[in-house]
């Protein structure tokens, strides 16, 4: 389903039940189109998170944790000075659709009260979040600005007057009459979600198509199912998260034409489970553009270095055939001709048989001759350096390469942690903090397996190194995906039971470059017998003695995991 007007009207009610009459303790900004706002509420902080995202848009409670950037963005900076320690007086839905007003007072500088309004347009890729001065029906400022040549009915901007999106002509459904529901459904030839859609406002097709279900199914009941439907609506929601058409959907009801129907608490948890996964990708994609980028122009880089110094090895197979071919040009310089491209000699190595060799005519025999000697000399000294650094070429792309992998599977948490390496290894120049502000190391994330043994996770290259080489006990045993970018992951036991082995494996295949796939093979070994070699770059080692498990990474299992011992 989509954050529809119906999924409004029935979270605008769920949030006012929670944060009427609370102050505002902080804003953050965390992504682009994303706002933050800290409520303390009936004796407890809650996060009120405000979505303008493209293809997320949404109002909801949320416990999915967020990295706030170093730098505030412009516009929280003018919603702090606005809004911070304000009160929440109202939130009110628009008609049926989907913008809602979140109206706060707070005291001016001069001690007057003032009315501050947070508008929200949940539409598509129009969404939009507007901070609005009541009084004067001003815009201060909004999180997309908008000017004329790109909207002409309307324009947003700060100093701009707020103008209402375009009114819709559609039936409220929540105060729409009897009369006009019941000459609705009488009339319809067939009544299906899209002519519905056409009549009422807010609809989306999923809760469209509900409806018309649910009517078809009890034609001659069909004003006490309109009743029921929207009454429910208000009086007793049931968050529902299901699957119709093989996609999931999410609903304020449980919705009849799901199946495998999951119910939540709330719909703030109902949306914290539905978009959490797929709203973080897109966070990581945002957020780590810019490294992904960085570490793809490496790859290319050195792809194309790796593809130099291979030619460069091939040509040296050919470095005989310039010393043989300068020593030609020197034995028989007097029929070598001035200005000529190439000349036919006898080839003494082989029985004086006549070979071309190519002249450049602007040198003289004898420059030419040296010529030759130098480019059989360059790549006599090249080919002692060219293994070793075809070698070292290879290791810095599998590196990078596991650098991309760890991006790929990367939480926006872990982005920093991802960035830290690539300063720590010289792909990124660091950024001037402020003084005293230093920040310690990242850890390795921990787990518990089910019998509350200790698993400890590498997320970056620098986890890995501390966790395997410094971290972990030699008699500990150590877990990796076998021959696969991926983390290290530790259990802190040295006889761990199968059940805890199975855990653990499962850990590494997850947060490993195939964290999708089934089978994933995972190798596992004592400490003792991993080893860094020397020079190696972060991450990489080298082990024997090892076992291979064989499992299939389930995102269910990985949650049961990160609780602590006991829960």
């Amino acid at each position: 389903m989509s954050f529809d007007g119906v999924f409004t009207h029935a979270m605008v009610n769920e949030l006012r039940a929670s944060l009427l009459s609370g102050r505002i303790s902080k804003i953050h900004q965390p992504y682009e189109n994303e706002v933050v706002l800290v409520i303390r509420s009936q004796g407890k902080n809650h996060r009120l998170l405000l979505s303008a995202h493209p293809s997320y848009a949404r109002i909801q409670l949320t416990e999915i944790a967020y990295q706030n950037p170093d730098t505030p963005p412009n516009f929280v900076m003018m919603l702090r000075k606005h809004l911070e320690g304000a009160i929440l007086e109202d939130i009110l839905q628009i008609e049926n659709d989907r913008v809602v007003h979140f109206t706060f007072t707070k005291r001016n500088e001069l001690g007057d009260l003032q009315d501050i309004e947070l508008i929200v347009e949940l539409m598509g890729r129009h969404s939009t979040i507007v901070l609005l001065n009541s009084q004067t029906g001003k815009i201060l400022d909004a999180i997309k600005h908008v000017g004329h040549s790109q909207n002409t009915y309307r324009s947003i901007l700060p100093g701009s007057e707020y103008v209402t999106p375009p009114k819709q002509d559609q039936k409220n459904p929540f105060n729409v009459t009897k009369e006009n529901v019941f000459h609705v459904l009488s009339t319809a030839e067939e009544m299906t979600g899209n002519y519905l859609q056409q009549r009422f406002q807010g609809l989306g097709r999923d809760t469209a198509d509900e409806l018309a279900y649910r009517l078809n199914k009890q034609p001659n009941r069909k004003m006490d199912v309109w009743q029921s439907f929207w009454q429910d609506l208000t009086d007793q929601i049931q968050p529902t998260l299901g699957i119709k058409n093989n996609k999931e959907f999410f609903a304020p009801l449980l919705f009849k034409t799901f199946s495998e129907p999951v119910s939540y608490p709330s719909l703030s948890l109902l949306l914290d489970a539905y978009y959490g996964e797929k709203a973080e990708k897109d966070r990581v994609k945002q957020l780590g553009n810019e490294l992904i980028k960085r570490v793809e122009n490496e790859i290319k880089r050195n792809q194309t270095k790796l593809a130099k110094r291979q030619k460069t090895l091939k040509d040296s197979e050919n470095a005989e055939e310039f010393r043989r071919d300068g020593e030609l040009l020197t034995t028989f310089m007097t029929q070598v001709p001035r200005g000529a491209e190439e000349v036919e000699l006898p080839n003494y190595y082989e029985e004086d048989k006549l070979i071309k060799i190519r002249l450049n005519p602007a040198l003289t025999p004898n420059q030419n001759a040296q010529k030759y000697f130098q480019r059989y000399q360059k790549l006599k000294n090249a080919v002692k350096l060219i293994y070793k650094q075809i070698d070292e070429a290879k290791e810095e792309l599998a590196y990078l390469e596991s650098i991309l992998a760890q991006l790929e599977i990367a939480g926006p948490m872990d982005i920093e942690v991802i960035k830290e390496e690539l300063v720590a290894s010289g792909y990124l120049k660091k950024k001037k903090t402020k003084k005293n502000r230093k920040q310690a190391p990242s850890q390795p994330e921990t787990f518990y397996a089910s019998d509350g043994t200790q698993i400890l996770v590498g997320k970056n290259n620098l986890q890995n190194d501390q966790l395997t080489l410094r971290k972990a006990r030699k008699t500990d045993i150590w877990l990796h995906a076998k021959n696969i970018p991926g983390s290290h992951v530790v259990i802190k036991d040295e006889t761990p039971s199968d059940e805890t082995l199975l855990e653990a494996a499962e850990l590494a295949a997850y947060f490993s470059k195939f964290r999708h796939s089934a089978q994933v093979p995972v190798d596992y070994v004592a400490v003792k017998y991993v080893h860094k070699p020397n020079g190696a770059k972060p991450g990489f080692v080298i082990y024997e003695n090892q076992k291979t498990l064989y499992v299939t990474p389930e995102e269910q299992t990985i949650e049961t995991l990160k609780k602590s011992p006991g829960n």
